[in-house]
């Protein structure tokens, strides 16, 4: 029987158990830095997802992360993170676990195998959906009931897996397979698979956040303020890139009521109804917003 490489014992090196710590720990490394080596063949259809995703943020619908087990923590690990880093609304990310999202450290492993449940989400996907799959094996029937059954539904796939050729891959509609090395503990995908599997989440949002105009210069400059530690974040955004004090930074949120983005045109001299104007034109983009807005006060 061969095995898939998710499940394979890697060979020429010593088992982790036969090792002292500092070599164990050392040769975990090595496979988490070779998993993460594997998104360097799937660049394109990373960017390929990541457009999707832009795409359907830009519209109405929704981004639906699919998964079971640790690919699922990993789903969640970036889906709960968008509201906050890219001000995504939360009503636009669904996180569709198998089992649902664990509160207590408890993550029975039937659930995977749960096709009732993959329908039940099928039955809430709309036209204009993004499907988020994830398995490392490529295989689990969960998420694999969801992708095989979203196009019906009028929804699009991304599929995430680190098996070649295997189901989950062949319902999608940008197919990203992760060639991550057998693992340094056979079958724990929690480790190398889960390492590759959540940065190629994170470079896909990423991406994404970026064609949506949400990062200028490197800066988060939709992000959620909600915090202490956030306002003083988007104060010292709202300064740098505008070029003015943290108090001036801090009075423009205050007009734009806590916006970074329209904040920074506000810092410049928009009033804050020309600085939402001026970026609704330019597509939520603030460079050319400010180009423009430079353009207009040189005119004046």
């Amino acid at each position: 029987m061969v095995l898939p490489q998710t499940e394979r014992v890697a060979e020429r090196a010593e088992a982790i158990d036969r090792l002292d710590g500092a070599e164990a720990l050392a040769r975990m490394i090595e496979v988490q830095i070779g998993a993460v080596e594997s998104l360097r063949a799937a660049l394109a259809q990373i960017e390929a997802a990541a457009r999707l995703m832009a795409e359907t943020l830009r519209g109405e619908g929704r981004l639906v992360y699919a998964a079971a087990g640790s690919s699922g923590l990993m789903a969640l690990a970036d889906g709960a993170e968008l509201p906050g880093t890219f001000g995504i609304a939360q009503d636009r990310i669904a996180i569709r676990m198998a089992g649902g999202v664990p509160v207590d450290g408890a993550m029975t492993g039937e659930t995977e195998d749960d096709v009732a449940a993959a329908r039940a989400v099928l039955s809430e996907l709309r036209p204009g959906d993004l499907v988020i799959a994830l398995s490392a094996s490529g295989t689990t029937p969960y998420p694999l009931a969801i992708a095989r059954g979203a196009h019906d539904r009028g929804a699009r796939v991304v599929s995430i897996a680190c098996n070649p050729g295997t189901p989950l891959l062949d319902a999608a509609d940008v197919a990203i397979c992760l060639a991550t090395p057998p693992e340094a503990l056979a079958g724990s995908t929690r480790m190398g698979a889960g390492t590759a599997q959540k940065a190629a989440l994170n470079l896909i949002s990423t991406r994404a956040g970026v064609l949506l105009g949400h990062v200028h210069d490197g800066m988060m400059v939709n992000l959620r303020a909600e915090n202490a530690k956030l306002r003083g974040r988007a104060r010292a955004i709202v300064a740098r890139v505008a070029g003015v004090s943290e108090p001036e930074a801090a009075a423009a949120l205050d007009a734009a009521g806590g916006a970074a983005k329209p904040a920074c045109l506000v810092a410049m001299g928009a009033p804050p109804g020309a600085a939402r104007r001026l970026l609704d034109r330019h597509d939520g983009h603030l460079a050319p917003a400010m180009a423009a807005l430079r353009t207009t006060s040189q005119d004046a």
